[in-house]
Parts: structure tokens; C-alpha cells; sequence
């Protein structure tokens, strides 16, 4: 016999600009203080929170709600874009004293693309310079009308810091709880979404889910297209224990043998996504990874912190435009002594976001002076990475020749080499720096030079050519040898 339908709370995202005033929403409407602590003011993943709100309309039935607070930041546009996939309900947030960004706008591209019930919250209505006004005109540019503006979308103006109007909000977001009529199957197998990923060093491999329907029990078969497990803990989002949960509850999941992808369905027993075989990367030979100018092994504190760092890292402008970026490596957790040799071996740099490095990866990235770059706010990260390369670009190169052969090496100080001048020229008896990826390695003079079997004083871009190079560094192919001005 199937139960009946049984009535559950809407899960709402809050989307909007970084600058925007999401955190302090949240945080006024949790009455607690999660935007102080956020590094920099920004959210740097996404969380999940339940409240209770008595509805001024029947103050006697409160209502839970469900909240996926995503980062507004440019570098999160997929976390905004999953989340608004979870979610029943959107909160599109604008601030008053500023308006329509870009943020907003892609925003308001992803609510319509993915035809989420919303509401238009301006914030900052307190603020010297808020204009109403403004915003809802710029709102009609995009084609959201709201209610007495053209069109029949709910709007409130609120004050997150100040509490102004959000207790209407929040009953306006219960009342388009109850248009959708929004139901569970509490005898169905429990199915919903993984909301985040992470290692933990006390627990192990954690999971945040949002629940969407049926019961979810601790010791349930659960899997999703990447990952199986068996739920060993099971924790209501405020980090109780409990033994099962009804949606549309966060929960956090101990059980899983690996992490599964962020944004993936899950479920228990017979309602398991199907397994999809992962590709596995296939690690670059010498000779591939000594042509890649410009390479790194990333780390993250979690799983959606780390698809967003990539993909800013993969849209770095190299010091040529011209040299792909890639990563050979990365992952969640502690940088490892095996994250600092893959790094050391081949010439890439490592990038911390939000995490630390053992006791052996200092060591190994001390002695290998590998360079690191650490922080935890993601785009100061991505402009320290550009500002190092930008840096680097700014420095002028008479000559680079790229090494393509290594003929003989007697001793380091004897060494018969051959290659092809890339950029200016380069000069007999000159002395050149040795780079291997983007790390300096070494100095060496040009001892002798030849270009088609005979001596030359000067060999320009576009042609090779042979020299007995005198340097303590070995050369390998793919090395670069880098000629400054004199």
C-alpha cells in the first residue's frame, strides 16, 4: 500500500553579488555570526541551513526552510548553478545602493535557465544612496518585472543588517512554498542531492547532502554515479547525531568509501544512480611535461572550493598567451609529501587554498624550493598566481632558445647541446639562464656556437643550432636557455 504524500519544507538559494549582503542575510536570519567569519566577507563554500519561521499569517504553525547559501563571487558560477538545480525556490538579492552587476546577471541567467520559482529581495534599503527605484529599472532591463513595476514577480525591500523587512521575506517565501505544493513520500528510497565533499582529518571522508524525498537511515546502501558507501554516521546539519532525517533536511554523511562529485544525485538501496566509470588521468611523460611552460598541483579545503579554483587557474593568461596551463594533479586535503614530489619532478608549482601542508611536504618544498602559493580567499589566490606570471612577462628576453637535443655531457662543464631560437636571438660567449618549466634552475655560458656546422657569432629566431655549453646543471630537452640584455 503507498502512503500518502506528505507535505515538506522548501529548500531556497540566495543568489546574488559577493558584495551583496547574502552572509549577512543569513547570518540575521540564523542569528548567528557566520559572516565574521568568513574570510574577507566572502563565502567560500557553499552551506546548508535550516531555520524555523512562525508565519505572521498563522504564527501557531511554523514553517522550516532550508537555505543553500552559494558564493557570489565570478568564480563560483557552477556552485551558483548547482545550487540553483537543488533548490525549489530562488532569492534573487540586489543591493540598493548599487544595483544591476554582472554577478546579478548571471545570476538571473541561471534562475531562468534552470525555471526556478523566485523572489526579488533589495537590500541595503537603509544605505546613504539606496535606489529602489534604479534597481527595479535595471530589473526591467533583464525582463524581471516585479509586482507594481510591470509584472507580477513578488519583491520585498529589506535591510539584512538591520532586520528591515525580512520576517516578510521569509512569509513570502513559505507562501510560494504552498503554490508549489511542495510533498515527500516518507516510504520511499531517500534520494536527493550532494550539496558539498570533504576530507576531514577526525572523520574521514564527509559528505553534505540535501534529502528530497524518502527517509534517510543510518546504515542505508547509498551511491551516487561516482561513489558507493554505506551510511556509518549521520549528522542533522547543526552537526547532531541522529538516526534518520526527512527532507528537505541538510545532512552531513560518514560512509562513503570515495567522495562523490559535488551536484550529483544520490540515493539508498534501489534508487543508486547507476556507476559511472571515472577516466583516469594518464601522467604526462618527461618529454610532455618538460614543453609545459606553465603547470600545478592544486589543493582545497573541499571539493567545490577546488572545481572553482581549476577552472580559474585553466583561464590564467600565460607569460607567452600562447603556452597551455595545465594541472597534473590535484585533490581535497593536507598538501603531501607526494603532492610536493609530483611538483618537484616536474617543474609545477603548488597551490593551497585553505589548507596546510604536513610535516613532510614542508620539508620536500623547503629543500626543492618549490614555489607555493597559499590563501584563503580564492581570488586573492588567482591574483597572486597572475601577478607572479605578469611579473615574469614584464621581464625582457633578448634570446630564448629551446633546448630539443642533448648530444653529449662529459662532465656538467662540457656539455654538447642542440636546439631552436624561439624568441630574439642568441649570441656566442653569452651568458644565459637555465629554465626548466617556470623555475629558473641554473646559469650557463654559451662557450661555443654553431649554426649549420659553423661557428656563428649571432643566431636569430626561427633557426637551430648547435653549442658547447659550459654550465654545473645538467641540460635536458625541453630546458629553456634565456638570454637577457646586456
Amino acid at each position: 500500500m503507498l502512503s500518502s504524500p506528505l507535505k515538506r519544507s522548501p529548500v531556497v538559494v540566495v543568489m546574488g553579488h559577493v558584495d551583496h549582503g547574502k552572509t549577512t542575510l543569513l547570518d540575521y536570519i540564523r542569528k548567528s555570526n557566520v559572516a565574521a567569519k568568513e574570510s574577507g566577507g566572502i563565502t567560500q563554500g557553499v552551506g546548508a541551513y535550516e531555520i524555523m519561521h512562525a508565519n505572521s499569517a498563522d504564527a501557531n504553525a511554523p514553517t522550516r526552510i532550508t537555505f543553500i547559501d552559494t558564493p557570489g563571487h565570478q568564480a563560483f558560477t557552477k556552485m551558483r548553478s548547482r545550487g540553483a538545480q537543488i533548490a525549489d525556490i530562488a532569492i534573487l538579492l540586489v543591493a540598493a545602493d548599487d544595483g544591476v552587476s554582472e554577478q546579478t546577471k548571471d545570476a538571473i541567467r541561471i534562475i531562468k535557465e534552470t525555471k526556478l520559482p523566485y523572489i526579488v529581495a533589495i537590500n541595503k534599503i537603509d544605505k546613504e544612496g539606496a535606489d529602489v527605484l534604479k534597481v527595479k529599472n535595471g530589473l526591467a532591463q533583464e525582463e524581471i518585472f516585479v509586482e507594481g513595476f510591470g509584472g507580477d514577480i513578488s519583491c520585498q525591500e529589506i535591510s539584512a543588517k538591520t532586520g528591515q523587512g525580512v520576517s516578510d521575506l521569509l512569509d513570502l517565501i513559505t507562501l510560494t512554498a504552498e503554490v508549489e505544493g511542495l510533498t515527500y513520500d516518507p516510504d520511499a528510497p531517500a534520494t536527493g542531492f550532494v550539496l558539498e565533499t570533504h576530507m576531514n582529518p577526525q572523520t574521514g571522508l564527509t559528505t553534505i547532502v540535501i534529502l528530497k524525498n524518502g527517509t534517510l537511515k543510518t546504515g542505508d546502501e547509498i551511491g551516487t554515479a561516482s561513489a558507493r558507501g554505506k551510511i556509518k554516521g549521520l549528522r542533522s546539519f547543526d552537526g547532531k547525531n541522529t538516526k534518520e532525517l526527512t527532507p528537505s533536511a541538510p545532512a552531513i554523511i560518514l560512509g562513503f568509501d570515495s567522495l562523490p562529485r559535488i551536484g550529483e544525485n544520490f540515493g539508498v538501496g534501489g534508487a543508486m544512480p547507476a556507476l559511472v566509470k571515472q577516466e583516469e588521468k594518464a601522467m604526462p611523460t618527461e618529454g610532455e611535461y618538460l614543453q609545459k611552460r606553465l603547470s600545478f598541483v592544486v589543493k582545497a579545503d573541499v571539493a567545490g572550493s577546488l572545481e572553482a579554483l581549476m577552472d580559474q587557474i585553466k583561464q590564467i593568461k600565460t607569460p607567452d598567451n600562447t603556452t597551455r596551463v595545465t594541472i597534473l594533479g590535484e585533490g581535497v586535503g593536507e598538501v603531501t609529501d607526494g603532492d610536493a614530489k609530483l611538483a618537484g619532478s616536474t617543474g609545477s608549482f603548488i597551490v593551497a587554498f585553505r589548507v596546510k601542508q604536513t610535516p613532510a611536504a614542508k620539508t620536500l618544498i623547503s629543500s626543492q624550493k618549490i614555489k607555493v602559493f597559499s590563501s584563503d580567499i580564492i581570488y586573492e589566490l588567482i591574483k597572486d598566481i597572475e601577478e607572479e606570471f605578469s611579473g615574469r612577462k614584464k621581464q625582457i628576453v633578448a634570446g630564448d632558445l629551446e633546448i630539443l637535443k642533448v648530444f653529449k655531457q662529459e662532465n656538467p662543464g662540457a656539455q654538447i647541446i642542440g636546439g631552436k631560437v624561439t624568441v630574439g636571438e642568441i649570441k656566442n660567449q653569452s651568458t644565459v639562464e637555465i629554465h626548466r618549466g617556470e623555475k629558473e634552475i641554473g646559469v650557463g655560458r654559451i662557450a661555443n656556437l654553431q649554426q649549420s656546422k659553423k661557428d656563428a657569432d649571432v643566431v636569430p629566431a626561427g633557426l637551430e643550432c648547435g653549442m658547447l655549453f659550459s654550465s654545473q646543471t645538467l641540460i635536458l630537452a625541453g630546458d629553456h636557455l634565456i638570454m637577457r640584455p646586456e
